[in-house]
C-alpha cells in the first residue's frame, strides 16, 4: 500500500490518494481544493481511480470533488448523516467565507459503520466518529486510519460548527482509542501521528484508552 498526500486550498486541508501497489487500483480521500492538482496527482500515480471516499462534507473536504469527477466519473461515498453539508452547507460556508467553490453531484454511495470498502486487495473498516460533524468517518485498516478531523497531531477537531456535537465527540474519541496504538494516523489537517503518540501526548485523548471497555 502507498498513500500519497497533498495540503490543499485555503484550510491547508489533506487529500489523500490510497493505492493497492498489488493490483494499482486506487481511492482518493478528501479531495478538498485544487481538483486540478488533485487530478495530476492521480494521473501522476499510473494508477487506476476506484471511487472517492469523503471523511464528512465540510467544505474543506468536498471542495474539489467536482472536479476530479470531471475526469474521473468514479462514485463519491459518504455518511448519509452529512448529507446538509454536502448538498447546502458547504455552499453556505463558501460564500460566507468569500471563497470558490463548485458544487459536487452525488453522493452515490451511502458509508455505514462496520462496513467493508475494497481498493484492490485492500479492505477498510468504516469507523462512525460524528462530533466534529454528524457524518464523520474514519477509514481504518492495514494499520493506519484515514480520521479526517476527528483527531490532529497534539489535537482534535472543533466542535462549534453548526451539526457539531462535543458530547459525541467525547465518545468517538474513547472509541477510537481503543483502536491498536501503533495505528498510524493520517489526518484531515497537519501531519501524520500514531495513536500511541496522542495518547501520551494529547491533552485530549491521554488517559482515554485506559478507561474505554473493550
Amino acid at each position: 500500500m502507498k498513500i500519497d498526500v497533498r495540503t490543499v486550498g485555503p484550510f491547508q486541508e489533506n487529500c489523500y490518494l490510497v493505492v493497492d501497489e498489488a493490483t494499482n487500483r486506487a481511492v482518493l480521500v478528501d479531495p478538498g481544493d485544487e481538483g486540478a492538482r488533485l487530478v495530476r496527482m492521480v494521473r501522476d500515480s499510473g494508477a487506476t481511480l476506484e471511487a472517492i471516499w469523503l471523511t464528512h462534507a465540510h467544505i474543506d473536504h468536498i471542495g474539489g470533488v467536482a472536479e476530479v469527477r470531471r475526469r474521473y466519473d468514479v462514485p463519491v461515498h459518504l455518511h448519509p448523516l452529512d448529507l446538509p453539508y454536502y448538498t447546502t452547507l458547504s455552499a453556505r460556508a463558501a460564500d460566507m467565507y468569500g471563497v470558490d467553490f463548485e458544487q459536487p453531484e452525488g453522493p452515490h454511495a451511502e458509508l455505514a459503520d462496520g462496513q467493508v470498502l475494497s481498493c484492490g486487495t485492500l479492505r477498510f473498516t468504516v469507523m462512525h466518529v460524528p462530533g466534529h460533524a454528524p457524518g464523520l468517518v474514519s477509514f481504518n485498516g492495514h494499520g493506519v486510519a484515514l480520521s479526517g478531523d476527528l483527531l490532529f497531531a497534539g489535537s482534535i477537531g472543533r466542535t462549534d460548527l453548526p451539526l457539531s456535537n462535543p458530547f459525541d465527540m467525547d465518545a468517538s474519541l474513547a472509541r477510537f482509542g481503543a483502536l491498536p496504538p501503533e495505528t498510524v494516523v493520517y489526518p484531515g489537517h497537519g501531519g501524520v501521528t500514531t495513536l500511541a503518540e496522542e495518547q501520551r501526548s494529547n491533552p485530549f485523548l491521554a488517559g482515554r484508552a485506559r478507561t474505554v471497555k473493550r
